[in-house]
């Protein structure tokens, strides 16, 4: 069994162009990247920024780490292959091991430590599937914070289950748009059942952080620090294949924001900038069709909020004012990928693909029936890739090694399955 990492990787100085900075827009009265201090604890700003290749793992947040299951097994969908009748090699990630069963955690711990660190008394932030409100409600627990989270009302109203975990650790939800916040308020008066979209519950936390002198924002997916954390994922990844002597030709993962499939293919993508290896590895990126910021979006400049109240940063998006359907993979729902995997997409380096929900359940209930774990409806994404790929292996008579990350389990999902037989 592996040991877990000491350092997290940073991709940022092995990107095969410079990440463009976050900017203002133009003729504004305030500076969106003046209010960063405002929003995030020093320490995360740090890593935002830095130029350092890897960034060492605090003791604290390793201990932690150990406590809640990592390092994670790698497993071979055996069951699986047999189902499809394919020469293909299949390994999964299990990252739905945590106690809130998926990958977020990853990040949630090291937020609040480092808020912990620095005083801070309360921790807000968004959250669609509820997947990341639980990973943040769990975190604040641990280290003893306030925990506040504007869930998206389509998720709320789907998942009523993510509401009761969060309130388990302790954390106030509040649907969003919320009547709480001068950009609720202002939609609810448009539309008294307004949804709500990922991009608007951002726009309330920052909004209600702003406020409040004791409170950080904290934030499950496209920023640098978060992607980050995240590849404690690949970091252990790529030494489990290295043991059992395979090097991937398939690498996938889902994309919401971007945070599972970075944490999970960073550090073999960097090694194949680098040169070092993964040379014949190709790298997967599954959306879904509802929100197609990678295959239909453009790439520009777009604030990270619907209202506008974070930076705008490069990157491929399907603009903040995209109003998704309530599907129910609502972690996928996001507007736009973050900026370092744009740039990767937009240099040829990963590819992305995207499905509809239907073809997506589909997928998931044969991932059930085979190897026992129902996926979260995003983790089926990229499971239907998977699959799609080990058929075309099957037609061709040719063997590959496919390695995908299984971000979460749905056992909190599951009436999206609901009629599925």
């Amino acid at each position: 069994m592996i040991g877990l990492p000491q350092r997290w990787y940073n991709i940022v100085p092995d990107l095969p162009k410079p990440l463009p900075p976050p900017r203002d827009p133009e003729e504004e009265d305030f500076s969106r990247i003046g209010i960063l201090p405002k929003l995030f604890p020093s320490s995360l700003l740090d890593q935002e920024f830095t130029a350092e290749r890897f960034v060492e793992i605090p003791g604290e947040v390793l201990e932690v780490y150990s406590r809640i299951g990592r390092p994670t097994p790698l497993v071979r969908a055996r069951n699986l292959e047999r189902y499809l009748d394919t020469p293909a090699k299949i390994y999964y990630k299990r990252e739905d091991l945590s106690p809130t069963g998926s990958h977020k955690v990853n990040t949630s711990i090291p937020q609040a430590y480092y808020a912990k660190r620095e005083g801070v008394r309360m921790l807000v932030t968004e959250t669609s599937a509820g997947q990341w409100g639980s990973a943040l409600a769990l975190a604040c627990a641990l280290f003893n914070l306030r925990c506040l989270v504007f869930m998206t009302r389509g998720s709320h109203i789907q998942k009523p289950y993510r509401k009761i975990l969060m309130g388990l650790y302790g954390a106030e939800v509040e649907l969003s748009p919320s009547d709480k916040t001068e950009v609720g308020r202002k939609l609810l008066e448009i539309n008294p059942l307004h949804p709500g979209s990922l991009g608007i519950a951002m726009s309330e936390a920052v909004e209600t952080v702003l406020k409040d002198s004791d409170a950080k924002y904290a934030v499950g997916s496209v920023l640098n620090f978060v992607l980050l954390h995240q590849t404690i994922i690949g970091l252990e990844t790529a030494t489990q294949l290295k043991e059992i002597g395979e090097e991937p030709d398939l690498v996938i993962g889902c994309v919401g924001g971007g945070s599972n499939f970075a944490g999970f293919s960073y550090p073999m993508i960097g090694e194949k900038l680098a040169g070092k290896a993964y040379e014949q590895t190709d790298f997967i990126a599954v959306e879904s069709e509802a929100s197609p910021k990678m295959t239909k979006g453009k790439y520009a400049y777009e604030h990270g909020d619907s209202a506008g109240l974070l930076p705008m940063f490069k990157m491929f998006s399907v603009g903040r004012s995209h109003i998704p359907p309530a599907i129910h993979a609502a972690g996928l729902r996001y507007h736009a990928a973050a900026p370092t995997l744009s740039i990767l997409i937009k240099e040829g380096i990963v590819k992305p693909v995207a499905y509809s929900q239907e073809e997506v359940l589909d997928a998931g209930r044969i991932f059930a029936k085979t190897e026992g774990i129902i996926p979260a409806p995003e983790t089926a994404h990229a499971i239907k890739h998977v699959i799609e790929e080990a058929k075309a292996c099957r037609r061709r008579q040719r063997s590959k090694t496919i390695v995908f990350c299984f971000s979460g389990h749905g056992l909190l999902d599951l009436t999206a399955y609901e009629g599925c037989s």
